[in-house]
Formats: C-alpha cells, sequence, structure tokens
C-alpha cells in the first residue's frame, strides 16, 4: 500500500465515523449560536454606553448570522 493509498483510507475512515459526523454538527451548531450570542451581547453593550437603542443591536445581530453562515460553510476540513 502506497502513501497515498494510506492518506485516502484514512480520510475515508474519517468521514464514515458517525461520532465524527456527530461532532462536526455539534461544532456547527455551537459555532453558529455562539456567533449570534457574541453579536446580540457586543450590539446591546454598544446600544447602552451611547444610547442609541436598536442601531448597534440589529447590526451586530446581523453581523453574528454572517458570521454563523460564514462558519457553516467554510469549514476547515472541506479545505484539505
Amino acid at each position: 500500500m502506497s502513501v497515498e493509498d494510506n492518506k485516502d483510507h484514512n480520510r475515508k475512515e474519517k468521514r464514515d465515523n458517525p461520532y465524527r459526523s456527530m461532532a462536526n454538527f455539534t461544532q456547527a451548531g455551537f459555532t453558529m449560536a455562539a456567533s449570534v450570542l457574541i453579536g446580540v451581547l457586543l450590539g446591546r453593550w454598544i446600544d447602552q454606553r451611547l444610547n442609541t437603542d436598536p442601531i448597534f443591536l440589529l447590526v451586530f445581530s446581523l453581523l453574528g448570522v454572517v458570521a454563523a453562515l460564514r462558519s457553516l460553510f467554510y469549514r476547515p476540513e472541506d479545505r484539505k
């Protein structure tokens, strides 16, 4: 078995592992939730400091959603 065949075999094993799939879904969920939550909390904090009630909350919430979607579609293991 050559080195290339061994690498392909290891990649296939990693893809077919059900625990790895569950870990990927869990990581995606936590990353998305954290991105949105950080955006909401940061927007609220800035709005409280500057007395500009919903402006920064909306802006940073949308940025959190964009960051969450970006992290969902651009995962590091897909780039290899």
